[in-house]
């Protein structure tokens, strides 16, 4: 979770993102290629000694995004290509090309959980002593050892993107509440070393944040992940409003999905309210920052009922006068 949706201007940045790999990706190329993804407003106005291990943290979260959403091996790529293409001209051998299909998932999928290892190798080396392979990961050691950040955010970041090698849906929203623990509170968490000012009980306000910040990017992006094969709207309330994976399918949202991504909305919204006071326990620049994220995940929700909560007929986007003016109203409130 870096605060934004990856999907705007994908398409002529996927010949970098297929090639990412740990040990040749530089801060300077992931942040190139981060589909139009900003970072907070507030982060521009923080002393540098923050900036700088915000920024470094944002290099490896997006790298590990990266590795999870869009490597490639550059053959598999291309021999993908070519048997879509094959299949496209023989009409009859559907149940082959599904095979396929199925075969080729696997082996992306196969592929990126190495690199993902390879990764998690480096957080090892990190805690160890040792020296990691990849330049995002030397900079993390920098932040990790001047803030004294633990080792299982870390981890965690990297076990969220292989579980989305392994599990494209979630039954309920208590599966997807335990997705959100390792996808987005590590975030939280590590920013809260990086002030210093790390405690159980803002780690538990942090965390409501998170997850709310999760599910907020996940309401943005119901199209773009159901064109990835994900479902993270949860089944039981699918089930509940009467919605079908072919109405998410749609160029626009029904009534039923209208209704179904009110109250999602409505819920991610309550658990920012719950996290927000975390505010008003920081200071200065942790202050800052923490309202930061705070306003961005409001302007995102602002932005889903600014659209009539259709969200598949365009991605929802806060707007920079939202985001300030929300910013400026949790700094001053403390909430």
């Amino acid at each position: 979770m870096t605060g934004e949706s990856r999907s705007t201007g994908s398409a002529e940045r996927t010949g970098v993102r297929e090639h990412v790999r740990p040990s040749q990706t530089h801060a300077e190329e992931v942040v190139a290629n981060a589909s139009g993804e900003n970072f907070p407003v507030a982060l521009r106005l923080l002393p540098a000694r923050h900036r700088r291990h915000l920024t470094n943290l944002y290099f490896f979260a997006r790298l590990t995004d990266d590795l999870g959403d869009e490597a490639r091996d550059g053959d598999e790529a291309r021999d993908g290509d070519e048997a879509r293409d094959g299949d496209e001209a023989r009409d009859g051998d559907e149940a082959r090309d599904g095979d396929e299909a199925r075969d080729g998932d696997a082996d992306v999928a196969g592929f990126r959980l190495g690199l993902l290892d390879e990764l998690a190798a480096d957080v090892d080396r990190i805690y160890s002593g040792g020296t990691p392979v990849s330049p995002v990961m030397r900079a993390m050691a920098e932040t990790v050892s001047e803030c004294g950040v633990p080792a299982q955010p870390l981890l965690d970041l990297i076990q969220a993107n292989r579980q989305d090698q392994q599990v494209t849906r979630y039954p309920a929203y208590a599966d997807l509440e335990r997705y959100c623990e390792l996808s987005a509170n590590p975030v939280g968490q590590i920013v809260l070393y990086i002030f210093g000012v790390a405690t159980p009980e803002r780690i538990a306000l942090s965390d409501n944040i998170c997850t709310a910040l999760q599910l907020a990017e996940h309401w943005q992006d119901v199209a773009e992940d159901l064109g990835n094969g994900r479902i993270y709207l949860p089944g039981e309330d699918l089930e509940r409003f009467g919605c079908t994976e072919a109405d998410l399918a749609a160029p626009a949202a029904n009534e039923a999905v209208r209704q179904l991504m009110t109250f999602e909305t409505d819920r991610a919204s309550r658990l920012l309210d719950q996290g927000a006071p975390l505010v008003g326990t920081l200071r200065g620049s942790a202050r800052l920052a923490v309202a930061g994220y705070l306003a961005g995940g409001r302007a995102a929700l602002a932005a889903i009922r600014g659209q009539h909560y259709d969200v598949l007929s365009g991605t929802p986007r806060g707007r920079k006068p939202r985001l300030v003016a929300e910013l400026a109203k949790a700094y001053l409130r403390g909430r």
